[in-house]
């Protein structure tokens, strides 16, 4: 299976450990961004994985793109573009203190790109298998363009199409509502990939009683979610929706659904505890689902990988998940007690 993911990586700097930004003169810069994250994910687990964007020609982009390719990342679809490499800045959370992203991506070259920007037979060569997500979509008015683009084009070509719907209510400042596009790009999808509120804001699509803000969250409520969903989206396949209890910045319940409008799935919880960094868990867990749903023969096993996988994500620092297959597995078969293994 030839996976191609579509999406902006940017610059990541990050205060070291849980300090403040600035408490100290250093930041920790590393490369991250959704769709890039999952393509590590799945090459980590073997699978031909691609990343396609627009980065500019400078210094950063090229050590960017040697980033992805220590993992086995298929960096050759990339373009070059005017503009910048988007930046992101993190400050880690502790305890009641929740974490801070502030992003710095105005004017970058996937900002900046727009229709025709990118050869679609050229990056679709070979594809089976296309992920987005709903950040691209809100960076920019012709980044939005692009990504309805990339969705219409894939299935033209018989492309299986999987999208995060990843609601960031601090990109979509260009005059459209996320529910305008995502709507749209939802059309052309076989595989969603959600938490509560991605549902409730990029789809407006709700149920009664479910609190996104909830520390406490029942799952009781995520079968309608999806019967609803894939009602509204006939050609849809199947739903995955996280279900994410957060007691603290550090301690957090972590689990998953999967609705294929026949049958539900529920993961086992996982209690996770002293996070060490809990961003690009979600993608983490797309890129287990991706895998999960090629290798498992049934939904259950795939959505277990998926849910192991993003749980492992959330002991290590960066936005890629660094484990392989069998870190997932052993997590999955109760192996959960992190002894040293020799």
């Amino acid at each position: 299976m030839k996976f191609l993911t579509f999406g902006e990586i940017m610059l990541r700097l990050k205060a070291p450990g849980q300090e403040c930004f600035f408490q100290s003169p250093m930041l920790e810069a590393t490369f991250g961004g959704g769709e890039a994250n999952v393509a590590v994910s799945l090459a980590n687990y073997g699978e031909d994985a691609a990343f396609l964007t627009v980065l500019p020609d400078n210094a950063i982009a090229d050590a960017c793109k040697a980033e992805l390719r220590r993992f086995n990342v298929d960096t050759k679809r990339i373009v070059t573009g005017e503009g910048r490499m988007g930046i992101y800045y993190l400050e880690s959370g502790a305890n009641q203190r929740p974490s801070k992203v502030v992003y710095d991506r105005a004017y970058s070259a996937i900002a900046l790109a727009k229709p025709g920007d990118i050869d679609w037979d050229k990056a679709f060569d070979g594809v089976e298998w296309f992920h987005i997500t709903g950040i691209t979509p809100a960076i920019s008015e012709s980044a939005m363009e692009l990504s309805v683009e990339s969705v219409k084009e894939a299935k033209k070509r018989g492309i299986t199409v999987s999208c995060d719907l990843n609601y960031r209510k601090n990109l979509w400042k260009y005059g459209k509502k996320a529910s305008e596009i995502m709507r749209e790009i939802a059309k052309y999808v076989d595989v969603a990939i959600a938490n509560e509120e991605d549902v409730q804001k990029s789809l407006e699509i709700t149920v009664d009683d479910v609190n996104v803000e909830s520390g406490e969250l029942d799952r009781a409520k995520y079968r309608a979610l999806g019967d609803k969903v894939l009602a509204a989206y006939p050609h849809m396949k199947m739903i995955a929706i996280t279900l994410r209890e957060s007691h603290s910045a550090d301690w957090n319940g972590w689990a998953a659904c999967l609705n294929d409008g026949k049958d539900f799935y529920v993961s086992k919880k996982y209690e996770i505890r002293d996070i060490v960094d809990r961003v690009g868990g979600g993608d983490s867990f797309a890129g287990g689902l991706l895998y999960g749903l090629n290798h498992y023969e049934d939904k259950q096993s795939a959505l277990e990988f998926a849910v192991a996988a993003s749980c492992l994500k959330h002991s290590i620092i960066g936005d890629f998940n660094r484990v392989g297959v069998s870190d997932v597995t052993k997590l999955m078969g109760g192996d959960g007690t992190g002894r040293v293994q020799r």
